[in-house]
């Protein structure tokens, strides 16, 4: 079927050397096509990332080689986070101990840089045995790549990854080695998945040594850093993946069960990554049938024979690393092979029909261009739409229409509807309206009346197409009755977009942290009446250990305390503990240990008047009415520590804050838990290294992003009241002490 009136063009892009493309260009020019460029095109092929504005070209009729969104698996800070995703929800959907979770527990665990540095360290610590190697994120060719003998030296900077490293490899001859995967996506919906028959075993230049941690020939298997290796006779080799079969049969080991475990990681991993992709793509505004992704697994296989991804790479080298004699003349046919049967697969020559319909007859075109397509696949074995579809439609967040369409056409009859849970979600209901509080990002969601009704009939335990059927039953008693293929739209759009924020989940009944969801928000918490710095409040204490924690920091009485206004310390499934205050959601996700603290933030907020903010800061009383302000970063612990000991030789230790009088320069009031108390200030020290000497500007700077303000007036306003207040910084306990035995002497003059 011709499609154009010139001869097709192919566009070979990215950065790339002529070796990576020779394969894709000489199966096309065997079928007529010509070079084009990046304007003229009906098949791209680009090494890397393609700019955005390609993916507005693609269609049935012109292909591109990437999908927007496969940083979800390319990247591989964003792959740990998928599989970590995936499994978080097929526990809170099922259960710790379903075969669903156990089947995700083939991903070393990672830390991403440098949000997760002190876990990172509190992990080492916790397993001293283990060992860890280091990666940036989104590079390639092993660049960066190293065994860390001491994660400390996880550097502080973004795009690095401390991943466990696997200590226990399965060995060729001695070498360890990893498995170069084929896997291509070629659509999204449905999202149908192949791994190609061949691949090959990588083997490291150098006997494996776990004793040897810097050496790089002994701990990595990628060609590109084991070709400078001199010492070795034979520094890149390749053995093709029937070969790795044929010799783990010949050792007695089950070839077909290690596969299998192979075929399951590689599909589970496509599915971590289908909501990230089909988000994506809709934003790009491409076609997604204009797109497929070839992806490089990369597979270690431990001493044991389970499988284990380490990453996933964008634009797989198709270049020929290994010397003739060492596999190379086996990874060239291995390569051509694959790259023809994959252009051949996803049909770039254009000779299949595109796969039309309308709603009535959709299910008949995702089968027909679905058979066409596995007709074609050669090499390739079909892993999605899977044979057995109930072992991987509950992994999705929420199978759409067409993956579900397409497994019942190929099964043998219908299926169980997917049955939705609650997840981390916890509902606000004001009057009539609904919002749910998304407590793992810390989000609010407003429902409209359809959402609401959608939000309610599915966490009740209806099906897609029931609540379908209950709108339409309840649209047809008003006036105007929306068209069913909207309503279906709508409804599966939806639900689908909950699924993918987190909200819902597939799952079961009691398996996950549902029901607990339920007992939280219906449960009725202890109250106490609070008091600090002259208000008091209701507090509403969600358990006993969180009750326990606020006891010892805050003067908590057991009474009706109705008359004042609502503090409220809710429990989250899952997620620690959430704040609301006056029926305003203010923190979550908060552990024992941050409890008190936040609280004390709140009340420090909440005690701020117009004209009269407050500095959240450790203030030092002389027992009096003056007061000495300590500020110091929040991350000096050795400064926290010398505000502390500090505080032990001042007549009445400290509080927690200020209260400024803007009218009235240097004064006053300073907050406690029982009390507010008139004050003047008779200094400011800046716990830190640096010059003694602060300017008033210096000042101003360091109390600024500790003020709590209700209205407050220009920096000026705050600037005035310094006027006369001694400010100095200091590093040292002797400095600070003979300033405070100036400071806080009664007799001292406010202002001196």
């Amino acid at each position: 079927m011709t499609r154009t009136q010139h001869p097709p063009r192919f566009w070979l892009g990215g950065q790339r050397a002529d070796e990576q493309d020779r394969f894709f260009r000489e199966a096309l020019e065997s079928r007529g096509w010509q070079p084009g460029d990046e304007e003229r095109w009906d098949a791209a092929w680009v090494t890397g990332m393609p700019d955005p504005v390609h993916f507005q070209r693609v269609s049935p009729r012109r292909k591109l080689n990437h999908f927007p969104g496969n940083a979800a698996l390319t990247v591989k800070s964003r792959l740990h986070q998928s599989l970590a995703e995936l499994r978080s929800r097929l526990i809170d959907g099922y259960g710790t101990d379903s075969e669903f979770a156990a089947r995700l527990d083939f991903f070393p665990r990672a830390y991403v840089m440098p949000r997760d540095y002190h876990a990172l360290q509190q992990a080492a610590e916790a397993g001293p045995e283990r060992r860890w190697i280091l990666k940036p994120t989104n590079a390639s060719k092993g660049k960066g790549v190293r065994v860390l003998r001491d994660v400390a030296e996880a550097p502080l900077a973004r795009d690095w990854l401390v991943q466990e490293y696997l200590a226990n490899p399965h060995t060729i001859r001695g070498h360890k080695y990893v498995l170069r995967l084929y896997v291509l996506i070629s659509s999204l919906t449905p999202l149908r998945v192949y791994l190609y028959r061949q691949g090959f075993a990588k083997l490291a230049s150098e006997p494996w040594d776990p004793e040897d941690a810097d050496n790089p020939f002994s701990q990595l298997t990628n060609p590109d850093i084991n070709a400078r290796n001199q010492r070795a006779e034979v520094p890149v080799e390749f053995i093709d993946l029937e070969s790795y079969r044929a010799w783990l049969h010949d050792q007695g080991h089950d070839d077909g069960a290690l596969f299998a475990r192979i075929e399951d990681l590689v599909t589970l991993t496509a599915i971590a990554a289908v909501d990230a992709m089909r988000g994506r793509t809709a934003e790009a505004g491409a076609d997604p049938r204009g797109c497929y992704e070839l992806l490089g697994l990369d597979c270690l296989v431990d001493d044991i024979l389970k499988p284990w991804i380490l990453e996933c790479n964008l634009s797989p080298s198709l270049g020929i690393c290994a010397a003739p004699e060492s596999g190379g003349r086996r990874e060239a046919a291995v390569k051509e092979s694959l790259v023809r049967d994959l252009v051949t697969l996803v049909d770039i020559p254009g000779e299949q029909p595109p796969a039309e319909g309308g709603a009535e007859d959709e299910s008949t075109a995702w089968l027909c261009e679905a058979q066409a397509e596995l007709a074609r696949a050669g090499g390739f074995r079909r892993l999605l739409p899977a044979a057995a579809p109930e072992r991987y439609l509950p992994c999705f967040s929420l199978p759409g229409r067409a993956d579900l369409c397409l497994a019942e056409a190929l099964g043998e009859g219908p299926l169980a509807p997917p049955r939705l849970v609650r997840r981390r979600v916890t509902e606000l209901i004001a009057g009539e309206r609904l919002a749910l509080h998304d407590s793992a990002r810390d989000r609010l969601y407003r429902l409209n009346e359809t959402a609401s009704l959608i939000w309610l009939l599915a966490t009740e335990g209806l099906a897609s197409e029931a609540i379908v059927t209950e709108l339409a039953r309840l649209a047809a008693q008003g006036e105007a009755s929306p068209e069913p293929a909207t309503l279906r739209r709508e409804v599966w759009q939806t639900l689908g977009e909950w699924c993918r924020l987190g909200l819902l989940c597939q799952g079961e009944a009691g398996a996950g942290p549902a029901p607990e969801a339920d007992a939280t928000r219906l449960s009725r918490p202890s109250r106490h009446r609070l008091d600090f710095a002259g208000r008091s409040w209701c507090l509403e204490v969600a358990d006993s250990a969180a009750l326990a924690r606020l006891a010892t920091a805050f003067s908590l009485r057991e009474a009706e305390a109705d008359a004042f206004p609502h503090l409220s310390v809710l429990r989250e499934p899952g997620a620690g503990y959430a704040l609301a205050a006056e029926g305003e959601w203010v923190a979550g996700r908060l552990g024992l240990t941050h409890l008190a603290g936040t609280l004390r933030r709140q009340l420090l907020h909440r005690a701020a008047a117009p004209d009269q903010p407050v500095v959240e800061a450790e203030l030092l009383s002389d027992g009096a009415d003056g007061g000495v302000l300590c500020l110091y970063a929040s991350d000096a612990a050795w400064a926290a520590s010398l505000v502390e000991a500090l505080a032990g030789e001042t007549p009445a230790g400290f509080g927690p804050g200020l209260r400024l009088h803007l009218e009235t320069p240097a004064r006053g009031d300073a907050l406690s838990p029982e009390a507010a108390r008139p004050i003047g200030l008779r200094g400011v020290l800046l716990v830190e290294a640096g010059a003694a000497i602060v300017t008033p500007l210096d000042l101003l700077a360091a109390l600024l992003p500790r003020l709590h303000a209700a209205d407050m007036r220009a920096p000026q306003a705050v600037l005035g009241w310094l006027v006369g207040v001694p400010a100095r910084r200091v590093s040292t306990r002797e400095e600070s002490e003979a300033l405070l035995a100036e400071w806080l002497t009664p007799s001292a003059a406010i202002g001196d």
